[in-house]
Order: structure tokens, then C-alpha cells, then sequence
């Protein structure tokens, strides 16, 4: 089990269901207006599958601790636990410890929590739980039980395979359904296999909605997750026609988790959710006590060649670059290579099947450099990133703190270095007032 994905599921440390058989009639009118074809029936299973090895929640011991919350006390379904037992985690983080009692208790909840505090794990646990433990007597092809819309395809690639893991005992069917992969191979999983959980972003969902190849009356278990990221990336018109089509709020439980809360998403939240608790977990440090950051004040025109000083010192290993916009994160791609630096682009505007293959070498190498905009890095959960650069300074002071959080950790250290140029020095008051902290700057070393 890597590392890197045991860290995004915890931050802090049998036999699987059989399909259900045939339908014996046809399934229910769905919310939408569009008529639904008569779907294809749940496919028989073609060899009987293998036998797990016995386990039990007593295997799984775990001492009582004041003050922690153990995975024992939820009362987890086994399959879920021999999942966690395996990624070898006791006790919840605090975003778990408090979200999962109303959640479980099947209540809907809005959660504000950022990058890093196990929501995902969170929010997973909660829908497996529901899906084990209840079932309807008839299932469909094209109709998911649960569905988990992310903003980003990396973020919900990963919440995917943290779902997989999670869930690697329990037999449900995850898929993802994402744009800019194989359309024709997801439309035919979709439409042949009986899927529990979607993991999708909104474009492509909204697509198959439209094309009649999936249906989401029969959605139980609906998660929104990071809302305030979809609200700046513009899908919120998307997301209401997806919404629309599952079955109304009061009929459903929904989860709904975005790092900040602003007024927008306060307005969304209430209409999307029926009765919701809410629970708010701060970092417990704004910004982390394993980053070393540093402001330099620099002239524009002499960031590129201070980067790539640093860049090729000792010392630095793999290194993300954040810019505010696409077209200056690809310009210093292009610029960095020139100099004969290795540098790789990741943004909205590169394909996904590049983008897969640039974050699986940015893992792979210990010395790699990602020039990145704030969207693309939501979804980087790399452990082991030496350095962070702020090539601009960050319009939002929060992005700030997601930016500088894809360094320090698993318990390690790391550098983050902003670059402050004259046009961008108004911001940091706006930052300081963020941090709580009086911000030092400096001029760049010399060598």
C-alpha cells in the first residue's frame, strides 16, 4: 500500500456481497422528465468468486485512549474495518471522529475542512457502511446507489482509488466517470455492469445524463465535495441539472465538504441538503509547522532566473511551481525547459490521459519539477515534494495555504518559497491578516 494514499485516507494513523439478482419488473419512473428504457438486469455472476481469508473485528485491537476515537467504536461493518485494519490506522482524525456519528446516524451534513484531514476517508466510510447495510430487492445497470461528484479528475481519481482501497473487502463496484478518458469504455461499463458508487466530475456525468446512459432516481448516498472549488470553476449550473436528477433531498443523504464557506456556497448548501448538521475542523495551524516559508522581494523580470537557481541547487528535490494562470504556468514551463531545466506542465487546458502520465513521473522521480495552477494542485497528494514556489502570489490568502500543504508532509519537512514582485506586494496584508502572523520578507541569496 503506498504511502501517499494510506496519508490522504488517515492523516493521523469475508465474503463480498453477491449481486443481487434479476430484476422480476421494471424499475421506477426516475425524477427526470426523460423516459427511461427498459435497463438490462443485474449480470449473473460467471464463476463463483474467490473466498476471502476469515478475519474479525477481533483481530483488530486497538487500546482505549482519552481524548481519540477508535474505528471500533462506529460500529463498522468487518469488511470496512479489515479495510482499515489493513492500512493499518486505529484511531479517527477529527474531521472522522465528528462527522461520522451524524452521518451514520444517516443525517445529512455540511462540513467545512480542509486538504489533508481525512474527509475523504470521512465521507467513504459512511457511504460503504449504508450500502452493506441496506439493500434494495431489485438492481439495475446504469443505476448507481451512490454518487460522489468532485471538481477536478485528479481529485476524483483519487477519491476513486481511496475507495477501492477502503473497500477492497466489501464487493462494491466502483467506476469512475470522468472527461477527457475512453467515453465509449466508460459508457459500456455503465450500461453492462451494476455499479454501487460513481466517482464523477460534473461535465461528463451530465453527458451520460443527457444520453440516457446513466439514471440517478435511484441514488441514495450523494457527495459534494470541495463545492467552493466547483462555484469558482463555474459548474454550478451543471451541478444543480445532475442534482435535479436524483431523488429529492429529504429522500437522500447528503454530504456536502468545501474547504472555505462563503456566501454562495452557504446558499447552495441549504437548498441541497435536508436539515444539515454542520461540523467545522480547523487545521490545527493555518499554516504548517513543518514548512519553512520564505517572501522574497524580486522585480518581475528577475523571477525566472532566481527559480532556476534554486532549482538546480542541492537540496531540492522534487519541486511543485504554482502560478495564477494557465497561460503563465505553461509560458514558465516552456521558459524553465529552455534553461535546461526539466519542468512539466499540468493544468485544465492539458489532456487528461498527459495529465495521468505527468503526475505518475512526478511521483516515480525524486527530482522532478510541476509547474501548476491552483485547480490542477488540489488534486496533487504527493509525499516527499522538497520545495514549493509561489511564482505569483496567490489572489485568495486560502489558496495560499493549499498551495504550501503539498510540502511538509507525512511528518516531513519542507520549503516553501513566494516570490513577491512589485505589482503583487499589496496582497500580503490580506495574507498576514489570513495567517495571524506578521510576514518576514527578504531578499533572494545572492549565489
Amino acid at each position: 500500500m503506498p504511502i501517499g494514499l494510506i496519508k490522504r485516507l488517515f492523516p493521523s494513523k469475508e465474503k463480498a456481497p453477491e449481486k443481487l439478482a434479476a430484476p422480476k419488473a421494471a424499475p421506477k419512473k426516475p425524477t427526470n422528465t426523460s423516459v427511461k428504457p427498459k435497463p438490462k438486469a443485474a449480470l449473473k455472476n460467471k464463476a463463483p468468486k474467490k473466498e476471502m481469508p476469515k478475519w474479525d473485528a477481533s483481530q483488530f485491537k486497538v487500546a482505549v485512549q482519552e481524548g481519540k476515537t477508535r474505528f471500533h467504536d462506529f460500529d463498522l461493518d468487518d469488511r470496512i474495518l479489515h479495510g482499515i485494519y489493513d492500512l493499518g490506522f486505529e484511531y479517527a482524525s477529527p474531521i472522522q471522529a465528528e462527522s461520522l456519528p451524524i452521518t451514520l446516524a444517516g443525517l445529512d451534513i455540511i462540513g467545512k475542512a480542509q486538504t489533508g484531514t481525512g474527509k475523504t476517508a470521512a465521507f467513504l466510510v459512511t457511504v460503504m457502511q449504508k450500502l452493506l447495510t441496506s439493500a434494495p430487492s431489485e438492481r439495475f445497470v446504469s443505476e448507481p446507489r451512490a454518487l460522489i461528484v468532485a471538481p477536478t479528475r485528479e481529485l476524483a481519481m483519487q477519491i476513486a482509488a481511496d475507495a477501492k482501497s477502503l473497500g477492497k473487502y466489501t464487493g462494491l463496484n466502483v467506476m469512475t466517470v470522468l472527461g477527457g478518458m475512453d467515453y465509449e469504455k466508460q459508457r459500456v461499463k455503465l450500461t453492462n455492469e451494476v455499479i454501487d458508487i460513481v466517482v464523477a466530475t460534473p461535465g461528463r456525468l451530465l453527458d451520460f445524463l443527457n444520453q440516457k446512459v446513466v439514471f440517478l432516481d435511484q441514488v441514495e448516498m450523494l457527495v459534494i465535495d470541495e463545492a467552493d472549488r466547483m462555484l469558482d470553476m463555474g459548474f454550478i449550473p451543471d451541478l444543480k441539472r445532475i442534482i435535479g436528477a436524483t431523488p429529492e433531498k429529504n429522500l437522500r443523504q447528503t454530504q456536502l465538504f468545501s474547504a472555505t464557506y462563503p456566501f454562495d456556497v452557504i446558499a447552495l448548501s441549504e437548498s441541497w441538503t435536508h436539515k444539515p448538521r454542520q461540523v467545522e475542523i480547523e487545521p490545527e495551524s493555518v499554516a504548517t509547522d513543518t514548512v519553512d516559508q520564505k517572501f522574497y522581494i524580486i522585480q518581475e523580470t528577475e523571477k525566472d532566473k532566481v527559480l532556476a537557481g534554486i532549482l538546480k541547487s542541492e537540496g531540492v528535490g522534487r519541486a511543485i511551481i504554482f502560478a495564477n494562470r494557465r497561460d503563465t504556468t505553461r509560458d514558465l514551463a516552456a521558459r524553465l525547459n529552455r534553461m535546461g531545466l526539466d519542468a512539466m506542465l499540468l493544468s485544465g487546458e492539458v489532456a487528461q490521459n498527459k495529465r495521468t502520465a505527468t503526475l505518475e513521473r512526478f511521483k516515480k522521480f525524486d527530482k522532478t519539477i510541476l509547474v501548476a495552477t491552483d485547480v490542477a494542485g488540489r488534486g496533487i497528494h504527493v509525499d516527499g515534494v522538497s520545495h514549493v514556489f509561489n511564482y505569483n502570489l496567490p489572489d485568495d490568502p486560502e489558496d495560499y495555504v493549499h498551495r504550501i500543504g503539498r510540502t511538509g508532509r507525512a511528518g516531513s519537512t519542507g520549503t516553501a518559497i513566494t516570490f513577491v514582485d512589485e505589482y503583487e506586494a499589496y496582497g500580503l496584508m490580506d495574507l498576514e491578516k489570513y495567517l495571524g502572523n506578521k510576514i518576514v520578507t527578504e531578499l533572494p541569496p545572492q549565489e
